[in-house]
């Protein structure tokens, strides 16, 4: 009785596995092997097992299954790719590997790494297929990664009761393309941040400024007035519809505070204070050469500046001309003044840092230089023009917390 019952269960078992796999048993079958229905649910016949060779995350393993011809619709198929997920001689599992260093580093090295780490090969031309491949499906899939119900919930899942910020950082970089030479690439970073405890000028380099708990990356080689475009149709994605509760920050290039006035009016707009503390520096290497004096002359413009902004900036620019030694260049502050006038209503950073806000594009200007600087423009480089800012916004996906998600629903 007991082997009768546990050769019951397996049976079940069995009938059960070739149920959701689509076999059905019908009489007269037997020479011929087990009926399966096609996508049109027509019965089709088995052909007999054939083996392949796929590459897994453990290595290339052989295959057999069996193939299924439908005398109906004149097709056929290998049910069990279907059912596992292959469509082509790389697993999900080890793509996500070989993309992962693709991005990272260039495709010939990623070929070595793999082979080095896990112990299984795939040349770089192959790894560069896979890359361009799911950077494409990646872009296609924006609509079901990076929802608007993600930023919503950032609120929630913030650490302590300090308010949460909407934040879109822009900035643009060069790559050199295979069809037009170097090219300027737009990129743009819409994210929610939790706000850091308040500090002052004096000490808020040692803060620590959290982690965006949301974040979303757009690219594109395109005019300015089409990537202002395209900033817009992403934040109403993402409901960001009411802009008087965004910042916008960037380097002080004239196009993205068009863009923001254009398509994010009420925006708050602020001058990546880096970006701006390197004018200072130029200034005082102008005044005092390079040395300590010039040292202590920055140090001292960092602070004028984020103290009081521009009325700071404009009494350290007189403290430096009434020290200006024999020789030095006077025109040179004059720039530094015209630079820092154009950008009088972005300098707000004293306010900032009370209310535990963020004042640089950190978040845009890491995506510029991890992906253009270190990746996209080693020697020799070039790029298709179409791969560009997919590669961009996957580059961005890996180094997020969606990346994980994003494998699991392919």
């Amino acid at each position: 009785m007991r082997e009768a019952c546990t050769r019951s269960r397996a049976q079940t078992v069995a009938d059960h596995t070739r149920c959701r796999l689509g076999f059905t048993d019908r009489e007269g079958r037997a020479k011929r092997g087990r009926a399966r229905t096609c996508a049109k649910t027509h019965p089709g016949r088995s052909k007999g097992p054939h083996t392949r060779t796929v590459v897994t995350a453990v290595g290339p393993i052989e295959l057999e299954r069996r193939y299924f011809h439908c005398p109906t619709c004149g097709q056929g198929e290998f049910g069990a790719d279907r059912g596992l997920g292959l469509s082509g001689y790389v697993t999900p599992g080890a793509c996500r590997m070989a993309v992962l260093l693709g991005v990272q580093q260039s495709f010939a090295k990623a070929e070595v790494t793999l082979a080095e780490v896990v112990g299984w090969e795939l040349d770089d031309n192959t790894i560069r297929q896979l890359c361009h491949a799911t950077a494409a499906q990646a872009t296609a899939t924006r609509q079901h990664r990076s929802t608007a119900e993600v930023f919503t919930r950032a609120q929630a899942a913030a650490r302590t009761e300090r308010p949460v910020d909407s934040e879109l950082h822009i900035d643009a970089g060069k790559v050199n393309t295979v069809e037009d030479g170097w090219r300027d690439l737009k990129m743009a970073v819409f994210a929610r941040r939790e706000r850091s405890a308040p500090t002052t000028a004096m000490d808020w380099e040692g803060r620590d400024l959290p982690t965006p708990l949301a974040r979303s990356v757009i690219a594109a080689v395109e005019e300015a007035s089409l990537f202002g475009k395209r900033c817009h149709d992403e934040a109403t994605r993402l409901e960001w519809t009411d802009s008087s509760q965004m910042t916008v920050l960037g380097d002080g290039a004239e196009w993205l505070w068009n863009v923001s006035e254009q398509h994010f009016r009420d925006a708050t707009q602020v001058l990546d204070f880096w970006h701006g503390a390197e004018y200072l520096a130029s200034g005082a290497k102008a005044v005092f050469g390079p040395g300590v004096q010039a040292a202590t002359a920055f140090v001292r413009g960092k602070s004028k500046l984020l103290e009081d902004g521009y009325p700071g900036l404009v009494d350290w620019i007189g403290e430096l001309t009434g020290q200006m030694p024999a020789g030095g260049d006077g025109a040179a502050l004059g720039g530094v003044l015209n630079y820092f006038c154009g950008q009088q209503g972005r300098l707000n950073y004293a306010v900032r840092l009370r209310r535990g806000q963020s004042i640089g594009s950190g978040l845009v200007e890491g995506t510029v230089k991890q992906l253009l600087n270190i990746r996209m423009k080693q020697t020799g480089a070039r790029w298709n023009l179409g791969h560009v800012a997919p590669f961009v916004e996957l580059g961005a996906l890996a180094a997020g917390p969606e990346w994980k998600g994003f494998w699991e629903n392919q």
